[in-house]
């Protein structure tokens, strides 16, 4: 698996997953947002000192968990827009989160990917949402796991970045905590990283799938 195709990372639309989730237009009036046909919402906000772009679904069954977290990053966001004026620097600061969708017989994941320009250079990160459509649950590393999972992911999630990237195996990803974003498929479990997460430099974001055969022993 190479890496994750994100076109721009400013308003992506996701592939729609399958099974029935109810909508939620008002997670996307909360940001001031437009929904699309596709269920995507898309919002943008400007000030002379920063631009907010944010495009993401709204029938993903845990809506409040995914609003909650684009809250969160905006205000965030905001406030350090507000401590720190412009000064010389040539362009607003940037925030911009797109959105990927996944599915499998019972599941549904959705990964946002959140550059944001406030330095020397934009800096993008991950975070992923899942959830048990059969139990009305999310699910995390924790649940999803059993013990010794790890032991078979992280050598092959080493080996499919270290071919993927043409480098040598990444310096980083050696604790189960580097691995809590992931998505699922039928067919695979694909883990996402953060900018400089695995290779400790500018190189990112990344992604690398586990084959669920391989899996299948531990998995709840």
């Amino acid at each position: 698996m190479r890496r994750a195709v994100f076109l721009g990372v400013v308003a992506l639309a996701g592939v729609i997953g399958c099974g029935p989730a109810a909508a939620d237009p008002a997670s996307c009036a909360d940001f001031g947002g437009t929904v699309d046909a596709e269920q995507i919402c898309h919002s943008h906000s400007a000030t002379a000192s920063y631009a907010i772009n944010l495009s993401f679904p709204v029938d993903y069954p845990d809506a409040q968990a995914l609003t909650a977290y684009l809250t969160q990053r905006r205000d965030q966001f905001v406030d350090y827009a507000q401590k720190f004026p412009l000064g010389d620097r040539p362009a607003p600061y940037q925030l911009a989160v797109s959105a990927k969708e996944y599915h499998s017989a019972g599941t549904q994941s959705v990964v946002l990917r959140v550059g944001e320009d406030v330095g020397v250079h934009p800096v993008s990160s991950m975070k992923a949402f899942n959830y048990d459509l059969a139990k009305h649950a999310p699910i995390t590393y924790d649940t999803f796991f059993k013990p010794g999972a790890f032991d078979v992911i992280a050598p092959s999630v080493r080996r499919d970045l270290a071919s993927s990237t043409q480098m040598l195996p990444p310096r980083g990803g050696l604790d189960p905590a580097a691995y809590q974003n992931f998505a699922i498929t039928d067919d695979e479990v694909i883990f996402f990283f953060d900018q400089d997460q695995m290779f400790g430099q500018n190189e990112g974001p990344l992604q690398a799938a586990v084959p669920r055969a391989d899996l299948a022993p531990y998995l709840n």
